[in-house]
């Protein structure tokens, strides 16, 4: 129980999520019945989209979600509860790094010192991705300690971050709340349906985030990577996967990141693919909110696209439309039934060459 709370100590948890709360941009400016109004619309949203992701997935699981929460929030409050998030994921990491030290132990000082600075860095990333986020379904918040949450998690929905982008679009309010929430609730789904996907992603992010801690120094190096990766793109080089991705080195980093680039698309695709799915009948303007919200990132200045970069974005945009066409072959050639096989066990999840290539796939799984 020491070395555990000794590893937490390593990041300050509380001075990220205040951080990010000081430093997350202002949303749009709202009355409190406007404030009121949105809340109240984004749960409707939320309850009406689950029976028309059952109807597109056929996944049983989409008939009851009582084990998870949905939840409305503001920047802030996104922020503070991925701090809680970052805690379950990332504490067997902390903990190997300090059982791993060589030398006299941290002192309490040094490792206030070191929590401190690491929990503003982290706050700072917070903040950007606050106002970023449209929706985010949260599998880890029941394993935080002291937490509140159901067991299978919470779904949160950034209230001013979506009314900022509906608004920014000009399309219809409703259709863009249901088509957000369609996209979100069928994560929650993903996980209902596969029990077992939250325990093998720890495992698979413990793995990767042990090695990015011991070899990633500092926040300087992936600023020079993402400087460097930016260079190459107005080059027209062929960009990698993020800046802080492509500092990994050794076959176990390459191969973990592989799988868990592998899972996200499969999750970020097919959901995709579902909030797609509805015909005008359900979502009216659906063509029109599509097309407008794919051609927003062409608008980023340098400075976004800058510190994008840093992260990893790009690389998770690209998951979305490398997914969705994983997705769309294996429907077209087995229906949605045979896709449905991947939520049975770890064995069934595609690898990345399998995501590039549905045939493969297709292939293994006999279809």
């Amino acid at each position: 129980m020491e070395s555990q709370q000794q590893a937490q100590s390593l990041i300050n948890w509380e001075l990220a999520a205040s951080t990010a709360a000081r430093l997350a941009p202002p949303g749009p400016v709202l009355s409190p019945a406007q404030i009121g109004k949105a809340v109240d619309s984004l749960r409707f949203s939320a309850d009406i989209s689950v029976p028309h992701v059952h109807d597109i997935t056929g996944l049983e699981a989409a008939r009851d979600l009582r084990d998870s929460h949905v939840l409305v929030v503001d920047r802030a409050s996104w922020a503070k509860a991925n701090t809680q998030s970052f805690a379950v994921m990332l504490q067997p990491a902390l903990k190997q790094m300090l059982d791993s030290r060589r030398g006299p132990a941290m002192t309490p000082a040094a490792a206030a010192a070191s929590g401190a600075i690491t929990g503003s860095q982290l706050g700072a990333v917070l903040a950007f991705l606050s106002s970023k986020v449209l929706g985010q379904y949260d599998p880890f918040a029941a394993l935080a300690p002291d937490s509140k949450a159901p067991p299978a998690g919470r779904l949160l929905l950034v209230a001013p971050n979506i009314i900022s982008v509906e608004r920014e679009l000009n399309v219809d309010p409703d259709d863009f709340r249901l088509w957000v929430c369609l996209h979100e609730q069928t994560h929650r789904v993903q996980f209902a349906a596969a029990p077992w996907l939250r325990t093998h992603m720890l495992e698979e992010i413990e793995r990767l985030s042990a090695n990015l801690i011991g070899n990633v120094d500092s926040i300087m190096d992936r600023a020079t990577a993402a400087a460097r990766s930016l260079r190459d793109r107005s080059t027209g080089a062929t960009p990698g996967r993020g800046a802080i991705l492509d500092l990994l080195q050794n076959p176990e980093e390459k191969a973990s990141l592989s799988h868990l680039t592998a899972v996200m698309s499969l999750l970020e695709g097919h959901a995709n693919v579902v909030m797609d799915a509805v015909d005008s009948t359900l979502v009216p303007s659906v063509k029109t909110i599509r097309q407008r919200f794919n051609a927003r990132g062409k608008d980023r200045g340098v400075i976004e696209k800058f510190i994008r970069n840093i992260l990893g974005l790009d690389a998770k945009m690209r998951q979305y439309s490398d997914g969705a066409k994983f997705v769309r072959e294996v429907v077209a050639v087995a229906g949605m039934e045979g896709l449905n096989r991947v939520w049975e066990s770890a064995d069934k999840l595609p690898t990345e060459t399998e995501i590039h290539d549905s045939k493969l796939w297709l292939e293994r799984m006999g279809l």
